[in-house]
């Protein structure tokens, strides 16, 4: 049983905020509760080396399923998670805008993707899905997916833009920031700021700044159980409790309490998805 995440290497950073470990093995005749999959501000590529998951899309009830590797854009609303009883993924976490250096396309046209990565990458992609069936442990397996991004940057089609790194500062700080400073930040107009962050991750900077704070929340509700909801909010940079609220209800459609209820396939193993712990991976051979 994993979570875990890990640093990628130099020449990898620019690009990956971590490689993500989940492996749970279930008993075969045990029930695997679904999970409550929440937006947060990223986009990553998903490697299924054992069994693939079923996703159901909570607002219109679109299922997908059987994808061994999978490109999921930014999500803007809870999705239903179903997993197998062998399961591990691979997660690369891009940091924000490299999906697009990478690709060139623009993010706004991956929202709530969770599609075949062969659409976007080469179909050689399902050769390093291979490669992590047959590593022999979880240092081989990101030692794998981070040639394969180092492959990916050889070809980038984007250069790094100011407004990376004010996303990395808006990452970080988990503050709100007024527009005309985060546009003057990345040396842009508020008018060409909006619409070259929208291409960078997906959604405006305004939107992107609420998915910090309520991931943020939602994790710190998860590390800290026994803090009450408006030392959460206060902690998680809200105004206030309400706030706080309104969030959970767009992005999950439940009030906060409801939808910590729910449980997971983690939370039946003992644990709880949280700040993860992250390790530095030797890359050498």
């Amino acid at each position: 049983m994993l979570l875990k995440d890990f640093y990628p290497s130099r020449g990898a950073a620019e690009y990956v905020r971590c490689y993500r470990i989940v492996h749970f093995n279930f008993e075969k005749n045990q029930a695997i509760p679904a999970k409550p999959y929440t937006p947060r501000p990223e986009n990553c590529l998903a490697f299924y080396p054992y069994d693939t998951e079923r996703i159901q899309n909570v607002a219109n009830g679109k299922q997908v399923q059987g994808l061994p590797v999978v490109l999921m854009g930014q999500a803007l609303g809870l999705t239903q998670r179903y997993i197998g009883h062998e399961f591990l993924v691979i997660q690369i976490i891009f940091q924000a805008g490299a999906l697009y250096r990478l690709t060139g396309i623009p993010l706004v046209e991956l929202n709530n993707a969770y599609l075949s990565a062969d659409e976007v990458f080469s179909k050689n992609i399902h050769f390093i899905n291979e490669q992590l069936y047959h590593a022999p442990d979880y240092k081989r397996m990101i030692q794998i997916v981070d040639g394969f991004v180092l492959d990916l940057v050889e070809k980038s089609k984007k250069d790094l833009h100011p407004i990376d790194a004010v996303c990395q500062i808006m990452l970080k700080t988990n503050a709100a920031v007024s527009l005309d400073k985060l546009a003057k930040a990345a040396c842009l107009s508020v008018k060409q700021f909006e619409r070259n962050f929208k291409d960078r991750t997906g959604v405006n900077p305004k939107v992107f700044g609420r998915l910090v704070r309520f991931d943020h929340a939602f994790r710190t509700r998860n590390a800290q159980p026994d803090w009450d909801w408006q030392r959460i909010a206060f902690d998680c940079n809200y105004y206030d409790y309400q706030h706080l609220v309104r969030d959970y209800r767009d992005f999950t459609g439940l009030l906060p309490r409801a939808f910590h209820a729910l449980g997971s396939p983690e939370e039946s193993l003992g644990i709880a998805e949280q700040f993860y712990q992250v390790e530095q991976m030797s890359f050498k051979p």
